[in-house]
């Protein structure tokens, strides 16, 4: 199978292309350094099948940073049969470098300049065929976003595949000459095909900086946003929540209790109670996770959080950080596995530690899930949004306390370089693919640990046989009669004890929990918990699960990024603590104020 290897410096739209070609979902986001790993997929390319693999976004293929030298190793021991090298065409001048230091290593290329309708908008021209000439390389124009000269590029592509490269292998294994020329042929090749105009026009980017980057107004635009965004996904969601609850009720007291009515007891109480409550609970949040990645995809597509960056490294700085660091905590809103893996565009580890040791205290999807069902269940629908965005502003609390107190322990001095992009919006096809993606991962995991979760749930709330389901005989009930003395002092019960335990393999086993446990779901849940808890109770439960231990599969990736056993406990250890102090402050303080 041939391979195909997509090159480029951050932010050229690599990762849209890769979407483009492969119909995959390849993270998409609007600023430097998103993709953080080797994404690959596969199509069908003048009969023959290719594979397409999205290398990380380099400036320099000579550089010391990881991504550098994962990008320098692939093509070392990998040498692909073409080398598709995408570059921003708005920013030519500086991109041109890395295309002329490629081209030493004697690749088969073809060269895509991509985002060429902003560059028209600019006034930026560029004749490629003149370009094609001056470097004796295949060059096209196009948009990956709007797909403007796709067809072009995808059958150059097909075309030069055909050929292979003379001495390609030889030059990759050898030590390259000095690029002692590249200035001067920068310099010829853009005074031969491209026009750039003295002073580009003072756009909408530049306008709407004004505004979001102010010094005083910046950072309150930037919450407020926010906190609107999470007022829009209530707003929206929870109807849709509603009427998947209800078709899943629906499901099962018309077609499953009647079609399960004839085998045992137990099965029937395994398959009813335990496997679909727990599941269908759990997926009745699936507009609420699609609503929340189609918002975010807007503020991340559009380039705002790049700005947000910005306006944050002041602080971020003071800490121990920088601005990209905030920029990984904004992207553990999805998933803190992804952001985790994104710390490796830091070259000085100390950085990449304290960034991964904050990190896991980014409110994921996962743990959206169970504090929108609770905040739902407890909270007047407007109040539920602000409890939300509180919960928001623990969890930057909690990463900024972390950083304060760790940061003599991790110092770093490597210096802050952040490229601003345009603003953006993002396609119809942009914001679809992102949700796609979400439902899918969900779904997947669903399949796996929330099945399982509740299945090992259902066992320990019914076993054994003799006691009462969900009853303190059962092995559950001494489980968190156990643990009892632990959680009593921050107003956390029994039974969401167990759904805390769970927890830690995933959040999203914690209402599927609680469902098990309760043998219910949907509306009933959610009644039962309005029943047996008060606001101080849930919210103590909130913030718990909000900082304690992250799933296992961040621990993993902590384990895999950090290669520090002793670094990974510390994670661990310091974020129960964390999560205990915090919840015995708040529940001892608000029943102290007599709520």
């Amino acid at each position: 199978m041939k391979r195909i290897a997509l090159l480029g410096m951050p932010n050229t739209g690599k990762s849209t292309l890769f979407n483009r070609m492969t119909g995959g979902a390849a993270r998409v986001g609007n600023w430097p350094g998103i993709t953080v790993d080797l994404l690959s997929g596969h199509i069908l390319l003048g009969g023959d099948m290719v594979e397409i693999i999205d290398l990380p976004g380099i400036y320099d293929i000579h550089g010391f940073s990881e991504d550098e030298q994962v990008v320098r190793h692939f093509l070392h021991d990998n040498i692909p049969d073409l080398a598709v090298v995408v570059l921003n065409a708005t920013q030519i001048e500086r991109q041109l470098s890395l295309l002329l230091q490629l081209r030493q290593y004697n690749l088969n290329m073809v060269v895509l300049l991509n985002m060429a309708d902003e560059a028209k908008k600019f006034g930026i021209t560029i004749d490629a065929a003149k370009m094609t000439e001056a470097l004796g390389i295949p060059i096209f124009l196009m948009s990956a976003k709007y797909g403007n000269g796709y067809q072009d590029a995808v059958h150059a592509i097909g075309k030069a595949l055909r050929y292979n490269t003379p001495g390609m292998a030889e030059n990759l294994r050898s030590q390259l000459e000095p690029e002692t020329h590249i200035e001067e042929e920068m310099s010829r090749v853009l005074d031969h095909a491209v026009q750039v105009p003295a002073r580009l026009p003072d756009n909408l980017t530049a306008q709407l900086d004004r505004l979001m980057l102010h010094p005083l107004l910046g950072l309150p635009i930037f919450f407020g946003i926010m906190y609107l965004l999470f007022q829009g996904i209530f707003f929206f969601g929870q109807p849709l929540q509603s009427a998947v609850g209800d078709f899943f009720n629906w499901l099962r007291e018309l077609l499953l209790a009647p079609a399960l009515s004839s085998l045992p007891p137990v099965i029937q109480g395994l398959l009813l109670d335990g496997i679909y409550n727990g599941v269908a609970t759990v997926s009745a949040f699936i507009p609420i996770i699609v609503l929340f990645f189609l918002f975010m995809a807007i503020v991340e597509d559009t380039g705002y959080l790049s700005r947000a960056a910005f306006l944050m490294d002041a602080l971020m700085s003071r800490l121990g950080l920088d601005g990209r660091s905030f920029v990984m905590l904004l992207m553990g809103f999805g998933c803190n596995v992804p952001a985790l893996m994104g710390t490796r565009v830091m070259r000085s580890r100390s950085l990449r530690l304290l960034s991964m040791l904050v990190i896991p205290f980014s409110l994921c999807s996962a743990r959206l899930q169970v504090f929108v069902f609770i905040s739902a269940a407890l909270f007047a629908p407007g109040s539920a949004a602000l409890a939300v965005f509180s919960l928001y502003l623990f969890s930057f609390a909690s990463a900024i306390l972390t950083a304060l107190i760790f940061k003599r322990h991790f110092q770093n001095n490597e210096p802050f370089v952040l490229e601003l992009p345009p603003y953006r919006f993002p396609t119809l096809r942009q914001m679809w693919l992102r949700g796609w993606h979400e439902v899918y991962h969900f779904v997947h995991r669903a399949s796996k640990f929330i099945i399982l979760g509740v299945v090992f749930v259902w066992l320990l709330t019914h076993l054994p046989t003799s006691a009462t389901p969900a009853g303190p005989d059962t092995w559950a009930g001494h489980v968190g009669a156990w643990l009892h003395p632990l959680f009593e002092p921050i107003g956390i019960s029994a039974e969401l004890t167990i759904a805390l335990i769970f927890g830690f393999v995933a959040k999203e086993i914690v209402i599927g929990s609680l469902a098990v446990i309760y043998g219910l779901g949907g509306h009933a849940l959610s009644h039962a918990l309005a029943i047996q808890l008060d606001w101080v109770q849930a919210y103590s439960f909130m913030l718990f699960t909000l900082i304690y231990t992250p799933c296992l599969s961040t621990v993993a990736t902590l384990r895999s990024e950090s290669k520090s056993i002793r670094f990974t406990l510390l994670s661990l250890v310091w974020s129960l603590a964390l999560a205990w102090l915090t919840s015995l402050a708040f529940y001892q303080g608000a029943r102290a104020l007599g709520y």
